[in-house]
């Protein structure tokens, strides 16, 4: 039995990234109060759904940021994989937080159809601008570090969408000023509703697909049991396991039944192999003689 090496596995949130995370939280949870302001004194649904949107975007840069901190946390007795799952939960949590958030805005914006008020269209438009302007900013203090954390990335992707979000609210106010058309409020935020639902839909699966200890996208089992079985010296390979410990960190289980004429030093190669291929951190190998293979049945 073989364990990958340590020095592989555990990555530590960069100072940098922690005050991305902090003035990215600082400026949406400013711009969320001063846009909700607006959408109640203005009477815009549109206002008020992105302002919902920035604050469910708030809650998920908080959660993010603690899940990373916690999952840095050494394993104990009672955790024996440590907390990185934490950063899994906050995924899965954040996908359903904005699903929920949806289906009030979406109810509220088709009641409000038959209901049409006077907005103020040049309000409308200079908040938005706001918007836009915040959550662009947001949205590059995590471009350097987005391909390396899903987290990270999903904060990512979420400051983007909501500039473009926000971008949208901009053109309802500019079309409320010149055409006075204020049902544009009540369409703008169901294509609001329509973004959210796009940008979030595929966290949900992901988030869901790894708390559930599925293989994490981007991992190709086949090409990894196809690696292991061509290896000179590996007769076959049974019980191959791929899961994620964490949204950086993915582990492995396998069996590796030998043949006589093994190689030596077949281990070091293979934990090295499997990391820089396959993006396994976490390598749990059982090597097996020929013939052995019924007795490691049993023990399921």
């Amino acid at each position: 039995m073989s364990h990958a090496p340590h020095d592989h596995a555990h990555h530590h949130l960069p100072t940098n990234l922690t005050k991305a995370f902090l003035i990215g939280i600082g400026l949406n949870l400013i711009f969320v109060i001063i846009e909700a302001g607006a959408g109640l004194w203005l009477e815009s649904l549109a206002l008020l759904s992105d302002a919902g949107h920035n604050l469910s975007d708030v809650i998920s840069l908080v959660l993010a940021l603690v899940a990373i901190k916690v999952s840095q946390k050494k394993p104990n007795d009672r955790f024996t994989f440590g907390y990185s799952k934490s950063t899994t939960l906050v995924s899965l949590f954040n996908a359903i937080l904005l699903m929920v958030a949806v289906g009030a805005i979406g109810w509220e914006a088709i009641n409000r159809f038959g209901q049409v008020q006077p907005l103020n269209g040049k309000w409308i438009t200079l908040v938005s601008l706001v918007g836009i302007l915040i959550n662009t900013l947001t949205a590059l203090l995590f471009l350097k570090d987005k391909d390396h954390d899903l987290n990270v990335k999903g904060a990512y992707l979420h400051m983007a969408a909501d500039a473009l979000v926000s971008l949208g609210v901009v053109i309802s106010g500019l079309v409320i000023m010149y055409t006075n058309w204020y049902w544009i409020d009540s369409v703008v935020s169901l294509l609001i509703i329509l973004v959210i639902i796009a940008g979030t839909w595929g966290l949900l699966k992901e988030s869901l697909r790894l708390s559930l200890d599925g293989v994490p996208r981007g991992v190709d089992l086949g090409a990894i049991r196809e690696y292991l079985i061509n290896i000179e010296g590996v007769q076959e390979v049974h019980d191959l396991h791929v899961w994620a410990l964490s949204t950086t960190d993915n582990s492995l289980t396998v069996h590796l039944v030998l043949t006589e004429d093994q190689q030596e030093n077949l281990l070091p190669r293979i934990h090295d192999d499997l990391f820089h291929k396959f993006n396994i951190a976490h390598a749990t190998i059982q090597l097996e003689e020929p013939g052995n293979k019924e007795q490691c049945l049993h023990t399921h």
